[in-house]
């Protein structure tokens, strides 16, 4: 398509928004709609500011300006590549993270809760001393945990060393080295023993039949970090099993299963799980603590 089609970033954005819905693209990576999802792209690709379209929907654009947009278009449409892996960030509330397709595009329900300092199940912050994050992936929980947790030493796990090269560089990227210890290990397999006050964990919990049914755009994302078995508790299973010998007497697991709430609690009827509120309902994140494991009497 030639490039004197387009003068203006308003043609480019009814132009995107067009294709993006002709696509029937899938929106499940940080934007809800084709017109969010245009309009992040297209700020990202020339440099202007993310909350600022307005401003700019008139202004006239160079024909090189033209050409990268046109390019960004079709690898989201043509590819279905998320827009993540496209502009190598993706956002978890205020927080910016490197990504590519070493890792999952962040989008955790334990991060709303961070904030809040996992209230009021937990009562003092400053108390938490020791975390573990298990299939860190890019490392963002970790991140989020360690501002809201300043007292805190945090041991972020993966089983895969490409995700934790990703992990590096957001740690990096916030000066986080000295309490966030990035681990490669087969969940608890090469973690140090000792206890935790808290363990969080956003494993793959994907069950084999929506697997088979997942949009393109999850295609392109790492099936190690989503496939979680038959019923999608493999992993979740062993991270429940072995958290009685990791967890303090008041320590805490949280564990975030999707829309696998029934196959959850299929899979620990002797636990009463607690389910926590987030802002897609109250099915995604399930705490226990250590009285209930030890009282279940779960080993690893």
């Amino acid at each position: 398509m030639p490039t004197n089609t387009f003068k203006t970033l308003r043609d480019l954005l009814r132009y995107a928004v067009t294709r993006f819905t002709s696509a029937k693209l899938y929106f499940g990576h940080g934007s809800s709609n084709a017109t969010d999802e245009a309009a992040y792209l297209l700020l990202h690709t020339l440099h202007l500011p993310l909350d600022q379209l307005e401003p700019f929907l008139d202004a006239r654009l160079l024909a090189h300006e033209i050409d990268a947009v046109l390019h960004v278009i079709e690898q989201r449409a043509h590819e279905r590549l998320p827009a993540a892996y496209i502009t190598n960030e993706a956002w978890l509330g205020s927080y910016r993270f490197y990504v590519d397709q070493r890792v999952i595009v962040p989008r955790s329900f334990i991060a709303e809760l961070i904030p809040e300092q996992f209230s009021p199940w937990i009562e003092e912050a400053s108390m938490v001393a020791h975390i573990l994050d298990l299939c860190t992936g890019s490392g963002c929980l970790p991140i989020l945990l360690a501002d809201a947790f300043p007292e805190a030493e945090i041991d972020a796990v993966d089983i895969s060393a490409d995700a934790l090269a990703v992990a590096r560089r957001n740690v990096d990227d916030y000066a986080l080295q000295e309490r966030i210890t990035l681990i490669e290990s087969n969940l608890y397999e090469n973690v140090p023993q000792k206890r935790y006050d808290l363990i969080v964990s956003n494993p793959p919990y994907v069950n084999s039949a929506s697997m088979a049914g997942l949009p393109d755009e999850y295609k392109k994302e790492p099936q190690i970090a989503l496939a979680g078995g038959a019923d999608g508790m493999d992993l979740v299973r062993k991270i429940v099993a072995g958290a009685a010998q990791r967890l303090t007497p008041s320590g805490l697991l949280v564990v975030e299963v999707g829309h696998e709430r029934e196959h959850a609690e299929a899979a620990f009827p002797e636990l009463e799980l607690t389910w926590l509120s987030t802002s897609a309902g109250d099915d995604m994140l399930f705490l226990v603590t250590a009285e209930q494991l030890q009282d279940a009497q779960f080993t690893a």
